[in-house]
Protein backbone atom coordinates (compact mmCIF):
# COMPACT_ATOMS: atom_id res chain seq x y z
CA UNK A 1 0.00 0.00 0.00
CA UNK A 2 1.27 3.23 -0.82
CA UNK A 3 1.00 6.72 1.03
CA UNK A 4 0.51 9.65 -0.79
CA UNK A 5 0.62 12.58 1.65
CA UNK A 6 -1.80 15.50 1.45
CA UNK A 7 -1.46 18.15 3.26
CA UNK A 8 -3.80 19.59 5.79
CA UNK A 9 -4.46 22.86 3.42
CA UNK A 10 -5.15 20.60 0.41
CA UNK A 11 -8.05 19.07 2.64
CA UNK A 12 -9.57 21.96 4.34
CA UNK A 13 -10.03 23.32 0.03
CA UNK A 14 -11.78 20.29 -0.77
CA UNK A 15 -13.93 20.41 2.41
CA UNK A 16 -14.68 24.27 1.49
CA UNK A 17 -14.94 23.21 -2.03
CA UNK A 18 -17.72 20.39 -1.18
CA UNK A 19 -19.35 22.60 1.01
CA UNK A 20 -19.24 25.74 -1.14
CA UNK A 21 -21.10 23.59 -4.14
CA UNK A 22 -23.47 22.31 -1.49
CA UNK A 23 -24.51 26.04 -0.62
CA UNK A 24 -24.62 26.24 -4.79
CA UNK A 25 -27.16 23.43 -4.89
CA UNK A 26 -29.62 24.74 -2.38
CA UNK A 27 -29.27 28.41 -3.75
CA UNK A 28 -29.92 27.05 -7.35
CA UNK A 29 -32.54 24.52 -6.04
CA UNK A 30 -34.60 27.47 -4.73
CA UNK A 31 -34.29 30.16 -6.99
CA UNK A 32 -35.02 27.51 -9.53
CA UNK A 33 -37.90 26.37 -7.68
CA UNK A 34 -39.10 30.23 -7.23
CA UNK A 35 -38.83 30.94 -11.08
CA UNK A 36 -41.46 28.23 -11.19
CA UNK A 37 -43.56 28.79 -8.88
CA UNK A 38 -43.87 32.56 -10.32
CA UNK A 39 -44.08 31.40 -13.39
CA UNK A 40 -47.23 28.86 -12.90
CA UNK A 41 -48.43 31.61 -10.21
CA UNK A 42 -48.29 34.90 -12.75
CA UNK A 43 -49.75 31.95 -15.31
CA UNK A 44 -53.26 32.33 -13.52
CA UNK A 45 -53.41 36.31 -13.70
CA UNK A 46 -52.12 36.76 -17.18
CA UNK A 47 -54.20 36.31 -20.47
CA UNK A 48 -53.46 36.65 -23.87
CA UNK A 49 -55.23 36.43 -27.05
CA UNK A 50 -54.30 37.23 -30.67
CA UNK A 51 -51.41 37.72 -31.91
CA UNK A 52 -49.17 37.71 -28.54
CA UNK A 53 -50.22 34.67 -27.61
CA UNK A 54 -49.23 32.95 -31.11
CA UNK A 55 -45.65 35.09 -30.52
CA UNK A 56 -45.57 33.26 -26.95
CA UNK A 57 -46.14 29.79 -28.71
CA UNK A 58 -43.27 30.29 -31.25
CA UNK A 59 -41.03 31.98 -28.59
CA UNK A 60 -41.62 29.03 -26.41
CA UNK A 61 -41.51 26.16 -29.29
CA UNK A 62 -37.90 27.65 -29.98
CA UNK A 63 -37.05 28.22 -26.68
CA UNK A 64 -37.74 24.17 -26.30
CA UNK A 65 -35.56 23.68 -29.00
CA UNK A 66 -32.67 25.41 -27.67
CA UNK A 67 -33.12 24.10 -24.95
CA UNK A 68 -33.66 20.35 -25.46
CA UNK A 69 -31.76 19.90 -28.74
CA UNK A 70 -28.61 20.99 -26.29
CA UNK A 71 -29.87 17.94 -24.03
CA UNK A 72 -30.04 15.67 -26.86
CA UNK A 73 -26.27 16.50 -27.68
CA UNK A 74 -24.98 16.15 -24.52
CA UNK A 75 -26.49 12.88 -23.51
CA UNK A 76 -25.47 11.71 -26.79
CA UNK A 77 -22.00 12.16 -26.47
CA UNK A 78 -22.51 11.02 -22.41
CA UNK A 79 -23.72 7.82 -23.65
CA UNK A 80 -20.68 7.65 -26.52
CA UNK A 81 -18.47 8.53 -23.61
CA UNK A 82 -19.70 5.64 -21.54
CA UNK A 83 -19.11 3.44 -24.58
CA UNK A 84 -15.60 4.13 -24.66
CA UNK A 85 -16.14 6.20 -27.66
CA UNK A 86 -15.53 9.86 -26.25
CA UNK A 87 -13.33 11.14 -23.87
CA UNK A 88 -14.02 12.63 -20.48
CA UNK A 89 -12.25 16.21 -21.66
CA UNK A 90 -14.68 15.94 -24.89
CA UNK A 91 -18.10 15.75 -22.71
CA UNK A 92 -16.85 18.25 -19.88
CA UNK A 93 -16.34 21.06 -22.89
CA UNK A 94 -19.53 19.89 -24.67
CA UNK A 95 -21.37 20.12 -21.22
CA UNK A 96 -20.07 23.78 -20.40
CA UNK A 97 -20.76 25.00 -24.30
CA UNK A 98 -24.06 23.73 -23.83
CA UNK A 99 -24.93 24.96 -20.15
CA UNK A 100 -26.16 28.14 -21.48
CA UNK A 101 -28.15 27.09 -24.11
CA UNK A 102 -29.80 24.57 -21.77
CA UNK A 103 -30.55 26.90 -18.81
CA UNK A 104 -31.23 29.50 -21.18
CA UNK A 105 -34.04 27.93 -23.47
CA UNK A 106 -35.50 26.44 -19.92
CA UNK A 107 -35.48 30.41 -18.49
CA UNK A 108 -37.24 31.12 -21.77
CA UNK A 109 -39.65 28.50 -21.43
CA UNK A 110 -40.83 29.38 -18.09
CA UNK A 111 -40.94 33.48 -19.29
CA UNK A 112 -43.11 32.26 -22.23
CA UNK A 113 -45.20 29.77 -20.26
CA UNK A 114 -46.72 32.77 -18.74
CA UNK A 115 -48.38 33.44 -21.42
CA UNK A 116 -49.82 30.43 -22.84
CA UNK A 117 -52.78 30.19 -20.88
CA UNK A 118 -52.48 26.75 -19.06
CA UNK A 119 -55.09 25.20 -18.19
CA UNK A 120 -53.98 24.53 -14.00
CA UNK A 121 -57.28 22.77 -13.55
CA UNK A 122 -56.64 19.96 -16.23
CA UNK A 123 -54.64 17.22 -14.91
CA UNK A 124 -51.95 16.40 -17.63
CA UNK A 125 -51.45 20.22 -17.49
CA UNK A 126 -50.01 19.70 -13.73
CA UNK A 127 -48.15 16.56 -14.79
CA UNK A 128 -46.05 18.79 -17.36
CA UNK A 129 -45.00 21.21 -14.75
CA UNK A 130 -44.13 18.84 -12.33
CA UNK A 131 -41.98 17.69 -15.07
CA UNK A 132 -40.58 20.89 -15.44
CA UNK A 133 -39.73 21.45 -11.62
CA UNK A 134 -38.36 17.60 -11.37
CA UNK A 135 -35.98 18.43 -14.73
CA UNK A 136 -34.70 21.78 -13.25
CA UNK A 137 -34.33 20.38 -10.29
CA UNK A 138 -32.16 17.10 -11.85
CA UNK A 139 -30.03 19.43 -13.81
CA UNK A 140 -29.18 21.16 -10.57
CA UNK A 141 -28.18 17.84 -8.62
CA UNK A 142 -25.65 17.07 -11.84
CA UNK A 143 -23.27 20.46 -10.87
CA UNK A 144 -21.28 17.97 -7.65
CA UNK A 145 -21.16 15.13 -10.29
CA UNK A 146 -19.63 17.24 -12.77
CA UNK A 147 -17.07 19.01 -11.04
CA UNK A 148 -15.86 15.69 -9.71
CA UNK A 149 -15.74 14.28 -13.27
CA UNK A 150 -13.97 17.81 -14.10
CA UNK A 151 -11.02 16.78 -11.71
CA UNK A 152 -10.51 13.51 -13.30
CA UNK A 153 -7.85 12.78 -16.20
CA UNK A 154 -9.13 13.70 -19.07
CA UNK A 155 -9.32 10.45 -20.89
CA UNK A 156 -11.13 9.09 -17.68
CA UNK A 157 -13.46 6.60 -18.58
CA UNK A 158 -16.85 5.39 -17.46
CA UNK A 159 -15.50 2.99 -15.58
CA UNK A 160 -13.32 4.82 -13.49
CA UNK A 161 -16.30 6.13 -11.45
CA UNK A 162 -17.28 4.70 -8.41
CA UNK A 163 -21.00 2.96 -8.54
CA UNK A 164 -22.63 5.80 -6.86
CA UNK A 165 -21.45 8.24 -9.14
CA UNK A 166 -21.81 5.38 -12.15
CA UNK A 167 -26.02 5.52 -10.58
CA UNK A 168 -26.38 8.75 -9.94
CA UNK A 169 -25.07 10.15 -13.73
CA UNK A 170 -27.56 7.50 -14.87
CA UNK A 171 -30.54 7.89 -12.95
CA UNK A 172 -29.88 12.23 -13.66
CA UNK A 173 -29.73 10.70 -17.49
CA UNK A 174 -32.99 8.68 -17.19
CA UNK A 175 -35.24 11.48 -15.22
CA UNK A 176 -34.04 13.72 -17.35
CA UNK A 177 -34.90 12.11 -20.79
CA UNK A 178 -38.31 11.21 -18.99
CA UNK A 179 -39.32 14.55 -17.55
CA UNK A 180 -38.27 16.47 -21.15
CA UNK A 181 -40.37 13.80 -23.31
CA UNK A 182 -43.71 14.16 -20.80
CA UNK A 183 -43.26 17.97 -20.78
CA UNK A 184 -42.91 17.56 -24.78
CA UNK A 185 -45.53 15.14 -25.64
CA UNK A 186 -48.43 16.85 -23.06
CA UNK A 187 -47.23 20.05 -24.49
CA UNK A 188 -48.57 18.94 -27.99
CA UNK A 189 -51.72 17.29 -26.73
CA UNK A 190 -52.59 20.22 -25.09
CA UNK A 191 -51.86 23.06 -27.48
CA UNK A 192 -54.47 25.17 -28.65
CA UNK A 193 -53.67 26.52 -32.79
Amino acid sequence: MSYVPVSRRTIRRHRESERSTRRLVIALSAAAAAAWLLSVATSTVVHVGGSAYYIAVVLHVLSLVVAFGAIVLVDWHGFLWLIGRRTLAEIIRLDGAATPLIWGGLAGMLATGVFLNPHLYNPMTDVKLAAVLVLSLNGIMLIPLMRRLAHLAPNSGFGVLSVGQRVHLLACLGISQACWWTAIIIGFINAEF
